[in-house]
């Protein structure tokens, strides 16, 4: 292989840790995202699910996880327009179950496949949906493995 195209594919392999570590919010994200999606959870950025998943999601906020989230059509459009905007276009992103899960993705499960399963149902995290149990700046978009503070060893401090 030649060095140019060697390095980058070094540059390119070194990029994937970092697309993971900082996923924030973008900056055309409309009011509404933080009013609404951030009123009941962390809003989660749009990166974390494809478009058509979003598609789902939105379509059906009258059962949205068990709740009701329902909005009024012109703010329902304009989040579901900002969410597939702002999608992700990797497979690996693809949620499971109706409506789609971001915790059910193969990049999600692939990142936490060391999580104990007793940390998942500590009182503390309650659902692998809640980042900021373990994501210390989760809501300023940083996922980096060094900002990790497990509920475990919080507590022994």
């Amino acid at each position: 292989m030649n060095p140019a195209k060697r390095s980058l594919l070094l540059l390119a392999a070194l990029a994937l840790p970092a697309w993971a570590d900082r996923l924030p919010i973008p900056a055309d994200a409309p009011p509404a995202f933080q009013t609404e999606c951030g009123g009941c959870h962390l809003p989660f950025p749009p990166a974390l699910l494809t478009a058509p998943d979003w598609k789902r999601v939105m379509g059906k906020l009258d059962k949205h996880y068990g709740d009701n989230a329902s909005l009024d059509e012109k703010t329902r459009r304009e989040l579901e327009d900002f969410l597939v905007r702002n999608a992700s276009t990797r497979s690996r992103m693809a949620g499971e179950g109706d409506p789609p899960r971001l915790t059910a993705s193969a990049w999600f499960r692939r990142e936490h496949r060391k999580v104990p399963q007793a940390l998942w149902r500590d009182a503390r995290v309650n659902s692998a949906s809640n980042c900021s149990a373990c994501h210390s700046r989760a809501g300023q978009g940083s996922y980096r493995g060094r900002e990790i503070a497990l509920p475990e060893l919080r507590d022994k401090h």
